[in-house]
């Protein structure tokens, strides 16, 4: 699966961002889905992750309560909302499969918090 990241960019500190991901030439619908994240100078940070039926959701716990992750079957995307944006957020935002087999690293969206 190729997937493709979007919705990134610069806000204050306490901002919210919506980041959106999608797939080129296949279904979402039917993958376990999640965010990564990878700020400067730091490895890859599982931030969140979603079944497939949308039924179960999870969070590191440097996100919980601030953000959220979602997916629309009709539209073939999933999101992830951030909200209380900190600077400590900044980085680049990936999306994978929770497979890591069925997908690779795209991108990704860079997501820059100021203080």
């Amino acid at each position: 699966v190729q997937l493709v990241e979007s919705g990134g960019g610069l806000v204050q500190s306490g901002g919210s961002l919506k980041l959106s991901c999608a797939a080129s030439g296949s279904a979402l619908n039917s993958y376990h889905m999640t965010w990564y994240r990878q700020a400067p100078g730091k490895g890859r940070e599982l931030v969140a992750a979603i079944t497939s039926d949308g039924g179960s959701t999870n969070y590191a716990d440097s996100v919980k309560g601030r953000f959220t992750i979602s997916r629309d079957y009709a539209k073939n995307m999933v999101y992830l909302q951030m909200n209380s944006l900190k600077p400590e957020d900044t980085a680049v935002y990936y999306c994978r499969t929770l497979d890591l087999r069925l997908s690779s690293w795209g991108q990704g969206t860079q997501v820059t918090v100021s203080s």
